[in-house]
């Protein structure tokens, strides 16, 4: 059990806390912007924790700043790495908030504003426990390394050369990433799983300008409706992914995994009624929703961009097209040779008279994690003890770059003990946090650094 005096000291600060959440949610560290947010979001969060008594840095890297953050107690301690990110997704379409997405306040029972969940209010809960343990408890547990990122909306383009230089530095016994969800409120859950990503812009090129419709159409080809017929041709009649070698590497569900699954609850009516959709009918329709969510790679479309889109008519040949087009990946598959086929595939399928060229954005590979590590025993034990359930294993469909650095570079299988739902709108208008989730977050948070101390007792 917690000790009392750390639990009383989370439950007293709760509001002192949340204004603390706000500071640092009223920045907007909107990763793809170069507008000073992103460097004053890092110093304030190296600011406080030199006032949890962390030492901690500002470093610079090729792009957004990463902050650095250590606590040394105890040589016999195991040592924890806490990673979590500071950098949000751009807010628009702004006129869909019901408040201003960089004024955060609580309605109904949550927080809401851009990053209330991901990542600020999730990082927050272990800068709270942190803090009630420093304050209340008699100091930490276990050594504490923490990593907050200033990329991982943009791909993290950064963050391996980082890694690989700080690894000595980031060195630790376990690690824990809070930038996940639950499968519902009802089901506390840990993800062992998460696919990876491999994300390109394509641009289709025809004339040297915009021409006349009149004039050129029906002898010129046309860069929009070239790109529209290789975006339809990238998917099946059933939805599997047409690019040469894409499932090659899959692998394929366990049948213990299929029996697990098959016992959680998931209310495809709920999703689509939140959704506003008609049918999940996305992906390999012939299997179902929670393996194409969590086992099954799969290629979207994020935006198309392409001739005149303003009021009234132009009527044009535009001279390019674009796509940005993301493909997550599941365990075995390889960023690098999946972009490969995606190349043979814009080969084969560019229209004549048009060009086509591919650049890429992003690429993380898909991570699977040990399942019964001491470092994932102590987070499910903290997990069900702070919420009062049963927790759960998982998998998830997105991607967190960091977890399989990590793995790779470090040794160390991180613990994704994330506390959002599903119903938090991620990357969307209003995004939200549960209060609820974020204070048994932090006591979750706790609760797990006492856990690892007594399992590496």
């Amino acid at each position: 059990m917690l000790p009392t005096a750390v639990s009383e000291y989370l439950l007293s600060h709760r509001e002192q806390s949340l204004g603390s959440l706000f500071e640092l949610l009223r920045i907007p560290s909107i990763a793809n912007l170069d507008d000073g947010a992103c460097p004053r979001a890092a110093e304030w969060l190296a600011d406080y924790l030199h006032g949890l008594g962390v030492s901690a840095r500002v470093c610079p890297t090729d792009g957004r700043p990463n902050v650095l953050g250590e606590l040394h107690v105890d040589d016999r301690a195991p040592t924890l790495l806490v990673y979590g990110h500071y950098d949000v997704q751009p807010p628009e379409p702004l006129e869909l908030w019901e408040s201003p997405p960089f004024e955060p306040e609580v309605r109904d029972g949550w927080i809401y504003a851009r990053g209330a969940d991901d990542d600020k209010g999730q990082l927050f809960t272990h800068l709270m426990a942190i803090e009630a343990w420093q304050r209340a408890g008699g100091g930490a547990p276990v050594n504490l390394k923490l990593f907050i990122e200033g990329e991982e909306e943009t791909g993290s383009p950064t963050l391996e050369s980082f890694v690989a230089d700080h690894a000595e530095e980031l060195a630790a016994d376990a690690a824990v990433i809070s930038d996940s969800s639950f499968h519902s409120a009802d089901c506390p859950s840990i993800t062992y799983a998460l696919r990876g990503l491999a994300g390109v812009e394509l641009t289709v090129g025809g004339p040297d300008r915009d021409i006349h419709s009149g004039l050129f159409g029906g002898a010129v080809a046309n860069p929009v409706n070239g790109l529209a017929k290789m975006i339809a041709a990238l998917h099946d009649e059933r939805g599997r992914v047409t690019i040469p070698g894409f499932y090659d590497d899959v692998r394929e569900l366990t049948d213990d995994e299929r029996r697990a699954w098959a016992k959680l609850d998931y209310d495809a009516a709920a999703v689509m009624t939140d959704l506003g959709v008609g049918d999940l009918g996305g992906g390999e329709r012939d299997l179902p929703p929670l393996e194409r969510l969590w086992a099954r790679p799969t290629l979207d479309c994020n935006g198309i961009a392409g001739g005149y889109t303003g009021p009234g008519s132009k009527t044009i040949i535009p001279a390019a097209a674009s796509t940005k087009i993301s493909m997550r990946l599941v365990a075995d598959q390889r960023p690098e040779k999946v972009l490969d086929g995606l190349r043979q595939f814009i080969a084969e399928h560019t229209p004549p008279g048009l060009t086509c060229e591919i650049k890429t954005m992003a690429g993380a590979r898909p991570v699977l994690l040990a399942p019964d590590s001491a470092a994932m025993r102590a987070a499910r034990a903290a997990v069900s003890e702070a919420f009062g359930r049963e927790t759960t294993l998982v998998r998830c469909g997105a991607s967190v770059p960091v977890t399989e650095l990590m793995q790779r570079l470090l040794g160390l299988d991180a613990v994704l003990m994330g506390f959002g739902l599903s119903e938090d709108r991620l990357h969307s208008p209003n995004e939200r946090f549960a209060l609820d989730q974020f204070y048994r977050g932090a006591e979750a948070a706790a609760i797990f650094m006492q856990k690892l101390a007594e399992k590496s007792a």
